[in-house]
């Protein structure tokens, strides 16, 4: 019986495989584990619609997911203005001289680094390389200014959908290619891409996945996903603009964005 051989794949191939959404070395496709609401169709759920843009879904139906499994949710709000302040010429014209504060992009984060935006944008945000551990990769995500960004934030339109007694927390990021997060888990809330394409991996709390802590998601999507039988496979999607993905309180999750990255995070604590 022939035995599984590691996947091996040069820089360059690793970008292809990357920009391609991994389609070169192994089909990713939705987990049908998954489930969708959308502004227009429920997806792979045949429940009414919520009626177009903007509208409230029926509460009971969120409530099914809110605490037992992730969903991605389609057309429900507009963020087509906040997508338009998004713009590197926009962001650069309006926070270049400001600090931002960097993690580094591995489970813990523990080292913190604070360059002014400009910075960030011209010298730091690159493809990931796949030599470098997510401990040494600097991730500019989740430690915002609030008072600074606080005039961005406000034309940002979050998901209708609220978990009584909790409270919304922004954090915004922007992310080159292959770059992302290790698992971690922590409470509840949706995360929108605003340009680009981010690939999501999730595993239930009871259900800790098999990883290095201080690796890039690119590492283990190279080294140890293949290996995985199907019993142990991830929920997993890819979210495009204008999509949101909801994750349950202390779900396990990884990120991997497939292109540069604009993204936005509620947190609901």
């Amino acid at each position: 019986m022939e035995t599984a051989r590691p996947l091996y794949l040069s820089h360059r191939a690793v970008a292809e495989v990357v920009a391609a959404g991994f389609t070169t070395a192994h089909p990713c496709p939705v987990n049908q584990e998954l489930h969708f609401i959308d502004g227009n169709q429920w997806g792979l759920e045949n429940v009414p619609s919520a009626k177009g843009p903007g509208k409230y879904v029926i509460p009971s139906v969120f409530s099914r997911y809110a605490f037992s499994r992730p969903v991605v949710i389609q057309g429900i709000t507009d963020n087509s203005e906040f997508q338009a302040l998004c713009m590197k010429d926009k962001l650069l014209a309006e926070f270049g001289n400001r600090l931002v504060r960097l993690s580094t992009a591995n489970t813990y984060s523990y080292r913190k680094v604070d360059v002014p935006f400009q910075e960030y944008v011209e010298h730091l945000l690159g493809s990931q390389d796949l030599a470098s551990l997510g401990s040494d990769t600097l991730y500019f995500f989740g430690d915002n200014n609030f008072t600074e960004w606080d005039s961005l934030f406000q034309k940002y339109m979050p998901p209708p959908f609220r978990i009584p007694g909790t409270s919304r927390a922004y954090s915004f990021g922007i992310a080159g290619s292959g770059s992302g997060v290790p698992f971690h888990w922590h409470g509840p809330g949706y995360s929108e891409v605003i340009f680009g394409r981010k690939r999501w991996f999730l595993y239930p709390p009871e259900k800790t996945p098999e990883f290095h802590p201080n690796k890039t998601t690119l590492s283990w999507l190279l080294d140890t996903y293949p290996f995985l039988p199907p019993e142990e496979r991830p929920v997993e999607c890819t979210i495009h603009p204008g999509e949101v993905l909801y994750f349950p309180d202390r779900w396990w999750h990884a990120t991997l964005n497939l292109d540069t990255s604009v993204f936005i995070s509620t947190f609901l604590g």
